[in-house]
């Protein structure tokens, strides 16, 4: 570890496949300040994407600075959150599918041009850890999170510490197979669980079913079929749409395949899931803790609580707070 950075606010970036979300911190804990958010356009390369969120540093750290009536030496350093598989130690981000960065030092690019110290872990490590500071899983010790956005992160917190495993590749939870002949994935593999219960993967999975001229609301509430996202089944499901209902349904069963695996696995005492797609509220929770039970053993899924993030979009900030600490600081 070296020198411990001095300053009493620290920078979190979360970024994501759809967007961009950066907040200043304090150094001892809180809700972010001085958010900014903006879409990630992936289409525009890694550049666009790295000055973008340089942009959105500079602006938050200003707008603290002028309400605080602080200098830059008031900030100790940027936590940054990102898909990956990444390498911590080198800063570098070597295969992230929704982004389609191979080999990028992602943490120099924004060390360099912030002129402070900067941390890298995965984004869903970030999140997870987020709601083990301070949200859904604060006071436990053994914690799952799982994002459900673009595509499906996860993290996991045992003995209150994260676990990256050999070579920080721990808890891809959503490159598990649920089904070894099933429908492509990003990342190459067939199968996978973010191939069905992802964001896209929504999206994709209703306009293929409506192609074959099923009767539903989502073209006529999207404006076209190929305009159809995540939200848009949700929007339907709310109306009660009887097959966007089926769609959010067949999710919450793919879910519940991967999830009940980890269960079994982990014994988590605590399961949190973050993202756009638990927007859907009890439309998924009700039918997903349903599968679960099916699925699991009786005795660890009684043990584990199923919960929505506390952290409403802020988790990977927050949680990007918590790794540059923890990494820079020894202590979160």
């Amino acid at each position: 570890m070296s020198k411990v950075p001095e300053g009493d606010w620290i920078v979190g970036v979360d970024i994501g496949g759809t967007n961009l979300n950066v907040g200043v911190v304090s150094f001892e804990g809180g809700l972010p300040l001085a958010v900014r958010r903006e879409r990630t356009e992936v289409i525009r390369g890694a550049k666009f994407i790295v000055d973008r969120v340089i942009r959105m540093i500079k602006d938050s750290m200003r707008e603290v600075m002028d309400e605080n009536g602080v200098g830059r030496e008031a900030f100790a350093g940027v936590g940054i959150g990102s898909p990956g598989p990444l390498d911590r130690k080198t800063g570098t981000v070597i295969n992230t599918p929704n982004l389609g960065w191979r080999n990028f030092p992602l943490r120099d690019l924004v060390q360099n041009a912030i002129g402070l110290p900067a941390t890298l872990d995965n984004d869903a490590n970030a999140a997870t850890y987020g709601e083990w500071w301070m949200g859904a899983g604060r006071g436990v010790d053994t914690l799952v999170g799982v994002t459900l956005g673009t595509g499906i992160g996860g993290g996991i917190v045992l003995n209150g510490e994260l676990y990256h495993g050999a070579n920080d590749v721990a808890a891809e939870i959503g490159h598990m197979t649920i089904d070894s002949t099933g429908r492509k994935c990003n990342c190459g593999n067939y199968g996978c669980l973010e191939a069905y219960a992802s964001g896209q993967a929504i999206a994709a999975r209703a306009i293929e079913d409506l192609d074959s001229g099923v009767g539903s609301i989502l073209p006529e509430l999207a404006g076209d079929v190929q305009n159809i996202t995540a939200e848009t089944v949700f929007e339907a499901v709310v109306q009660g749409d009887p097959y966007a209902t089926e769609v959010m349904h067949d999710t919450a069963k793919f879910l519940g395949v991967g999830l009940a695996n980890v269960i079994n696995i982990l014994n988590p005492e605590v399961l949190v899931i973050s993202g756009g797609v638990t927007r859907a509220g009890d439309h998924l929770f009700v039918p997903l803790r349903a599968e679960i039970r099916r699925r699991a053993f009786q005795v660890a899924e009684q043990a584990c609580r199923i919960v929505p993030s506390d952290l409403k979009g802020m988790a990977g900030i927050i949680g990007a707070v918590a790794c540059f600490k923890r990494e820079q600081c020894g202590r979160v």
